[in-house]
C-alpha cells in the first residue's frame, strides 16, 4: 500500500496549517488507493539546520535529526501544506526539508496552499527546492485564498468545490507515487 505523508508545513503560533491539514487528511482517509499520515513539524522540534554533514551523505550527529529522518523515509509520497509568507513557503517548512537528502529522493509531491494569492508562490518555492532533491511534484494543487476560504482570515471554512481539487491532487500524487515506488525497489 503506498504511503503518503501529509506535512503540517508551519510552526507559527496561531498557524492555520493544522486546520488545513486536518481538512485534508479528513478527505484522504475517506480513499482506499494510499494509507495518510498527519506529520506535524512542530512535533519533531527541529532547531535551525544544526547537522555539521551536508544532508546528502546521510551521516546524522544529533537524535532530532534521526527521528526526523525515520519518520519522512517511512513514506513513499508526500502533501505539503503550507502557508505563503513574503512570496515563499515557511522558513519551518524550508528548514524541515533542509535536514533530509534521500529520504525524499525518488518519491513524489503534492501541494495544499494559502495565503492572500492562495499560496501559488510558496508552491512555486518548494517546487524548486523539491526538484533538487529528486521530488516528482504533480501538477493539480490546491489553492486556498484567506480572503474567502478563511472567515475573518482566520477561521478555516473552504468552499465545497476545493474536496474535487484534492482528489484531482491525491490521484496524481498517488499514481506518481506507486511508478517511483516500482523504479526504487529495483
Amino acid at each position: 500500500m503506498i504511503k503518503i505523508g501529509i506535512v503540517i508545513g508551519s510552526t507559527r503560533p496561531g498557524r492555520k496549517a493544522e486546520a488545513v491539514a486536518r481538512w485534508a487528511f479528513d478527505i484522504a482517509r475517506k480513499r482506499k488507493d494510499a494509507e495518510f499520515e498527519l506529520v506535524d513539524i512542530a512535533e519533531f522540534n527541529l532547531p535551525l539546520l544544526d547537522e555539521p554533514m551536508p544532508a546528502m551523505f546521510g551521516e546524522y550527529s544529533h537524535d532530532h535529526t534521526r527521528v526526523w529522518s525515520a519518520k519522512i523515509a517511512s513514506f513513499d509520497g508526500y502533501v505539503f501544506v503550507t502557508p505563503e509568507y513574503n512570496h515563499g513557503t515557511s522558513a519551518a517548512l524550508k528548514n524541515a526539508i533542509d535536514f533530509l537528502y534521500q529520504e525524499w529522493t525518488g518519491k513524489a509531491a503534492g501541494f495544499v496552499a494559502y495565503g492572500a494569492t492562495m499560496g501559488i508562490r510558496a508552491v512555486e518555492n518548494l517546487r524548486l527546492v523539491l526538484a533538487e532533491l529528486q521530488v516528482a511534484t504533480v501538477r493539480a494543487q490546491v489553492g486556498l485564498s484567506l480572503f474567502t476560504d478563511f472567515e475573518k482570515f482566520s477561521v478555516f471554512k473552504p468552499a465545497e468545490t476545493h474536496e474535487k481539487h484534492v482528489n484531482d491532487m491525491l490521484d496524481q500524487l498517488i499514481a506518481w507515487s506507486g511508478a517511483l515506488k516500482s523504479l526504487r525497489s529495483k
